[in-house]
């Protein structure tokens, strides 16, 4: 282990649904003989399940995490990418020691600073100050270097102002900032990150990535980066590692590993648009939906091609006012577009009790060039409410550069500026 950072060694984390602890006294009892006294192995680490979320299970034993094995050397920058629940945060959690393996042995050389929920550390009656001083000294830190260090925490987060005001007061994105400055300046050896950098507005995601960057490349320190986000995890790390249902699906190099985790959330798609819908009003039932006259979850648009004809057919149980907006994504499902024609032209369709077929034609942007897109679809009364809602629903192919008119989105690497007028 002599460059090794982070050894993680046949770990695993075995919860018991809805409960804590086994659930009952006997189970309590036996799990102590068998393991305290007979020095035997845990007699219900062999009934728990894989932690598939989409399906109904037959043990009240799930495994969180299981038999995770990887290493992670010093100065390495590695993204952990999964959709939700695939454990991610759990094995951060793990390595923080906010809670203890199930199995195996989790080996970390050096501090390690985590951020892993909003406030995570903070004493919510205590100042920004004087959480501030709390965490070092739990990190191993001297007073007077917490004070060295104090003037570069307080300028990155952001808040000098609220400094001395109690951090209950603070809203979600400041105590982020404070949370996130105090684990980067602190000089830990291992640095943790989870989602929470979402919460972050533009500007500060983007001097958090930099930081990240200092830190790894400048310092030589451990980053351990969780994110939804795969065009900050291409940017800033070097290795990823794919979970899915608790397990380790892929190790490899950045590109690879995302690659990886979006061919293979493809290849858990089904064959319809209809397969795709996550969430519906439980007065609405949706029979078809076609985007181009197919019913499937992919299809190809040529260059000659400048619209998506979208029908969308079902039963309702009571009325409603709605509206089509289809979001399109791209590989690494970063928003390129959103099209939402009704809203913006004021029109909206009225849907009757019975059987309804809504049909709209979205112009697709000239700026979508060659390539592969997802697209999110909603059915909703903008500001009021949503119907339906149906992620990564359809995947197009786009087969030359589009010619037609629109109105363009202006991206920059911070992030959404305005429209364009094309």
């Amino acid at each position: 282990m002599s460059n090794l950072a982070i050894q993680f060694d046949h770990v695993g984390k075995l919860y018991r649904l809805g409960q804590v602890g086994t659930g009952s006294l006997v189970h309590d009892l036996n799990r102590w003989w068998v393991t305290r006294v007979r020095g035997k192995e845990d007699p219900y680490l062999k009934i728990g399940e894989t932690n598939d979320r989409s399906k109904k299970g037959d043990s009240q034993y799930v495994w969180a995490l299981r038999d995770i094995t990887f290493d992670v050397e010093q100065g390495d920058v590695v993204g952990i990418i999964g959709r939700n629940g695939a454990g991610k945060s759990t094995l951060l959690k793990l390595l923080s020691s906010i809670t203890s393996p199930t199995t195996g042995v989790i080996r970390a050389r050096g501090r390690i600073g985590s951020l892993l929920e909003v406030g995570t550390g903070f004493h919510p009656e205590m100042t920004g100050r004087e959480n501030i001083y709390m965490n070092g000294s739990i990190m191993g830190m001297t007073r007077q270097e917490i004070t060295r260090k104090l003037d570069e925490i307080v300028d990155f987060a952001g808040v000098e102002r609220y400094l001395d005001t109690p951090v209950k007061r603070y809203s979600s994105g400041m105590t982020v900032r404070l949370g996130f400055a105090v684990a980067a300046f602190m000089e830990p050896e291992i640095l943790v990150v989870d989602e929470v950098l979402a919460v972050g507005d533009a500007e500060f995601q983007k001097k958090a990535i930099g930081k990240m960057q200092d830190v790894s490349q400048g310092g030589g320190r451990t980053v351990l980066f969780v994110s939804h986000n795969m065009a900050s995890v291409s940017r800033l790390c070097k290795k990823g590692i794919v979970l899915k249902n608790g397990e380790i699906d892929f190790i490899g190099n950045t590109e690879d590993a995302i690659d990886h985790y979006l061919n293979v959330h493809e290849t858990n798609k089904g064959n319809t648009i209809t397969s795709h819908i996550l969430w519906k009003k439980n007065t609405l039932s949706i029979t078809r939906i076609c985007i181009n006259d197919t019913e499937s979850d992919t299809s190809t648009i040529t260059s000659d091609q400048q619209t998506l004809d979208i029908v969308i057919e079902g039963d309702t149980k009571e009325p409603f006012m709605t509206d089509v907006m289809l979001i399109f994504k791209n590989k690494d499902e970063v928003p390129m577009a959103t099209f939402a024609e009704g809203h913006y032209k004021g029109v909206l369709v009225k849907v009757e009790v019975g059987f309804f077929c809504i049909k709209r034609k979205i112009q697709l942007p000239r700026f979508l060039g060659s390539g592969d897109y997802k697209i999110d679809l909603f059915l909703h009364h903008p500001m009021v409410e949503y119907q339906l809602k149906a992620f990564n629903c359809c995947s197009i192919h786009i087969d030359g550069y589009l010619e037609g008119f629109g109105r363009s989105l202006i991206l920059k690497e911070e992030g959404f500026i305005g429209l364009e007028s094309i």
